[in-house]
């Protein structure tokens, strides 16, 4: 049986547009009063649309940037011009009073704490969960973070130890320059102690980063969080195939190099697209690899 709670009701309480490429939406209602706590960098399902007889619900993923005990803050960011996607679309047309069904929440993906070095790349729209862990880290914390934004105007202010640098990206042409992220956290080299780095972004983009962070620092396990948001040219359901490929992808080159935890249920697509239950006298964990 589901524990999957049902979705909500919410109901738009606000709409400001925080630079060119960013507008918050402020969600709130009586259907957020058992909302749980704590989920601040989290994310929550807007279902923009339900299903039809002849069509699939139209259902997007946003980070919380804030949680309040009587509304969250959703963060868009604003990209594809007249090829808008319909998140963009419906933050962009949403006013006070309109609600929404939202489902979730889902837990925050944190930095790993007590490391010596914090790395940190994304783009505009990872800002929101960016904001949330760099400012949940430790006072004496030192590190780098990469953000690719798509304006100057879209620099927001954010709060981070003193310790960690920020260096901003420029890109006025989201999903395109692949490159920019890594090429930016390459330059630093490889930094002296314990590293954690936590990386969110475009697809392609994030393939590259995992690239380097896994294969060439050695990062992994509870070191490193890395996710692709999105694919430039696909929308989210198509986005969804392509990172569940490559995730299967990449848990059949772990399992070459690594054991695997006893029991554990895997869906590789290359093994005929059914589960294969992987036994070992010498268990792992996958996500260590």
């Amino acid at each position: 049986m589901s524990t999957r709670p049902s979705p909500r009701t919410l109901t738009v309480q606000s709409s400001q547009r925080l630079s060119p490429s960013m507008i918050r939406i402020t969600l709130g209602g009586d259907e957020l009063r058992d909302f749980p706590t704590g989920f601040a960098g989290g994310y929550v399902k807007l279902i923009l649309s339900p299903p039809t007889a002849t069509s699939k619900a139209v259902i997007r993923t946003y980070t919380i940037r804030h949680q309040r005990s009587d509304a969250i803050d959703v963060d868009f960011a604003l990209h594809g011009g007249e090829a808008a996607g319909p998140a963009t679309r419906w933050a962009l047309s949403a006013k006070p009073g309109d609600t929404v069904l939202v489902g979730g929440p889902g837990l925050p993906k944190p930095l790993s704490q007590g490391r010596d070095f914090y790395l940190v790349a994304g783009d505009m729209t990872a800002l929101p969960a960016i904001s949330v862990n760099l400012s949940a880290l430790p006072a004496n914390a030192r590190g780098l973070g990469v953000i690719e934004i798509q304006d100057e105007a879209d620099r927001p202010d954010i709060i981070a130890p003193e310790g960690m640098q920020i260096r901003w990206l420029i890109n006025p042409e989201p999903g395109r320059h692949p490159d920019l992220l890594v090429d930016a956290l390459r330059s630093i080299g490889q930094p002296e102690g314990k590293i954690a780095a936590w990386a969110a972004c475009e697809f392609t983009s994030m393939r590259k980063l995992r690239d380097y962070l896994r294969g060439q620092m050695g990062l992994g396990g509870d070191d490193l969080y890395i996710s692709s948001y999105w694919k430039h040219g696909l929308i989210e359901d198509e986005h969804k195939e392509i990172k569940r490929a490559d995730a299967d992808a990449q848990l059949v080159s772990c399992l070459h190099e690594r054991p695997i935890e006893k029991g554990r249920t895997v869906r590789p697509a290359l093994f005929a697209e059914r589960s294969v239950r992987i036994r070992t006298r010498n268990p792992s964990r996958l996500h260590s690899c």
